[in-house]
């Protein structure tokens, strides 16, 4: 993958921006030094980037955050780091950025120091959300990103799926569903995302763009992993 230093995932809600992020960042970190994530996240209080800070912490990548008790609050926190990432102009940057035109907004105030041409914004595409069902519909939520955002989107992550439910069938259609997005708008698909159970379900040939294994990290708050306990725990505390 050639990707900008800093490198924004973006879609509608749902669409697995967050697990695309962390699984492209400890992906990076095996190929560079100094990787950054950045959670501009201030939509979704369950599924952010810094549920798995201390996994990537372990990985050696950097999790730009609110700390202390800010760092599970619901509120639009947005640390002054972020753009100190950003102008330092070293490390690669990757942005968890929040779903739809309302999260999409956070990146109009990076505007001042953020310039389009060392950025890639990229459309997480998953043809099982609601409004991205259909080409027209996906143009759509990617037109409202752009004017919220006043960022181009540069690309297109293919990550139709239906979590443990999804068949080959599943990623077959939303990868045809991201071939006529890339014919409409002209973009690039970076990849086709699948979750690393069922990747041998496919080969080189199924497409013509490269296969991303995902594995998954983003878990709900009321299930019992280690990260769901200690949000729950942070939340009663708070």
């Amino acid at each position: 993958m050639e990707l900008k230093r800093i490198v924004g995932l973006t879609g509608n809600y749902g669409s697995g921006k967050t697990e695309l992020a962390i699984n492209l960042a400890l992906f990076l970190a095996t190929q560079r030094k100094d990787i950054n994530i950045i959670d501009l996240d201030i939509v979704n209080p369950y599924f952010r980037c810094r549920e798995a800070r201390e996994l990537m912490k372990s990985q050696g990548i950097r999790v730009i955050i609110p700390e202390g008790d800010q760092v599970f609050a619901d509120l639009p926190i947005i640390v002054p780091e972020i753009k100190g990432a950003v102008k330092s102009k070293k490390g690669t940057l990757i942005l968890d950025i929040g779903g739809n035109d309302v999260g999409a907004k956070v990146l109009s105030h990076l505007s001042d120091s953020l310039m389009q041409d060392e950025f890639d914004l990229l459309m997480v595409l998953n043809g099982n959300r609601p409004f991205t069902e259909t080409k027209d519909g996906a143009i759509k939520i990617m037109d409202e990103i752009e004017n919220s955002s006043k960022f181009k989107i540069t690309g297109i992550l293919c990550n139709t799926h239906l979590i443990e439910f999804t068949t080959r069938e599943t990623i077959m259609d939303g990868y045809k569903l991201a071939c006529e997005v890339k014919e409409a708008t002209g973009l690039p698909i970076i990849f086709v995302a699948i979750e690393e159970k069922i990747v041998s379900l496919f080969d080189e040939g199924d497409f013509d763009h490269p296969i991303f294994p995902v594995k998954r990290y983003m878990l709900p708050p009321w299930g019992d992993s280690k990260e769901s306990k200690e949000y729950a725990d942070a939340k009663s505390a708070n």
